[in-house]
């Protein structure tokens, strides 16, 4: 994933999360079930920042 593709994907995920995790409070807990794996994952898609390098690594080898 390049940078502007992960950054909308994490944010996306992270506010889909949370908006998950206030409905669960809310009104039904069982979507916690969802909210919180969902808030996970798009903190890790947001702050990774490894696979980045390693796309850089392989396409800066090719002539």
């Amino acid at each position: 994933m390049n940078k502007i593709s992960r950054t909308i994907t994490g944010l996306v995920m992270i506010v889909l999360g949370i908006f998950l995790i206030v409905i669960a409070i809310l009104k039904a807990i069982f979507i916690l079930i969802y909210g919180i794996p969902i808030l996970i994952i798009g903190f890790f898609i947001f702050f990774n920042t490894k696979e980045d390098h390693i796309e850089l690594i392989k396409h800066s080898g090719r002539k």
